[in-house]
């Protein structure tokens, strides 16, 4: 932990998104405590949006879209002014399946883009009332209290997380083959269901690295700017990759990002990720 750190100013911006998330998370933990009578529709295969996620986002921009801003979130797509120099990438609630079926993996998520750059991110916990943010230039925070990303070195010492592709999405075979290389090399492997806050752990040395295949910019763009302040590197998996457009991601503490990164990319050189269609989703959702 970065224990000399003193907790800088916030910006509006980010005073606005704390408030945002944490009034998001009051809404969406009335509706977690009677979740069996809330409204359900089925997107896709395995991919569920409920009334809390519409009635979540549509608070969050009320609470934070201005005009000029653009706007990209899960439930109502993109918003706002058109090619705006900022726009607010938002996840209303990442990880709807958990939330549904009463695990405790959820989370709501806003990122603040500028100039095509993530520059401010919030991932907040509602169950256990944490709140994970990060701005360009002014180091990672849960709460009050400063976060790294872990000291691991050793690859054999490090534990990872993934999603894996549901229903009939193309790539579930791209996962596994991931999987069966990292396995033997690492710790252990854990699949939550939210990617949102397996980034965040990332960023609070709780896990050592993270990595997912074609998800959607709001799965996960909170949680660059908060691992990259955090000390972590966070990158696309095919290099050179735009890595929102893409959405395939490796985050990882700087010790073990190089080795975690080659045994991950190690055949999507041969263009194993690139050849798919985009617009999928791993276990986020």
């Amino acid at each position: 932990m970065r224990e000399a750190l003193q907790e800088p100013a916030m910006s509006s911006e980010m005073s606005m998104m704390l408030a945002a998330a944490r009034a998001a998370g009051e809404a969406l933990l009335l509706h977690h405590a009677r979740r069996e009578a809330v409204d359900i529709r089925r997107k896709a295969a395995g991919e569920f949006v409920t009334e809390a996620d519409t009635l979540a986002e549509s608070l969050l921009r009320e609470r934070l879209l201005q005009p000029g801003d653009g706007w990209l979130g899960e439930e109502g797509g993109p918003a706002g002014a058109r090619h705006a120099r900022r726009r607010w990438i938002v996840d209303p609630l990442d990880g709807t399946t958990n939330f549904l079926h009463g695990l405790g993996h959820w989370a709501v998520s806003i990122a603040l883009e500028e100039d095509g750059a993530i520059i401010a991110g919030v991932i907040h916990d509602p169950l256990a009332g944490k709140t994970f943010r990060a701005e360009t230039g002014g180091g990672a925070w849960l709460d009050g209290a400063p976060i790294s990303a872990a000291p691991t070195r050793d690859l054999d010492a490090a534990l990872f997380a993934t999603g894996v592709p549901f229903g009939e999405m193309p790539w579930l075979g791209d996962a596994l083959a991931d999987i069966g290389r990292l396995m033997p090399r690492c710790a252990g492997l854990r699949r939550m269901g939210a990617a949102a806050l397996d980034m965040a752990n990332v960023a609070a040395g709780r896990l050592d690295g993270y990595w997912e295949r074609r998800l959607q910019p709001w799965d996960f763009a909170a949680g660059v700017v908060i691992v990259r302040e955090a000390g972590g590197v966070v990158a696309p998996i095919c290099a050179g990759d735009d890595l929102l457009a893409e959405g395939s991601v490796i985050a990882a503490a700087p010790g073990v990002f190089a080795p975690f990164a080659a045994i991950i990319r190690a055949d999507s050189a041969a263009g194993a990720d690139t050849a798919l269609p985009p617009g999928g989703r791993g276990l986020s959702s």
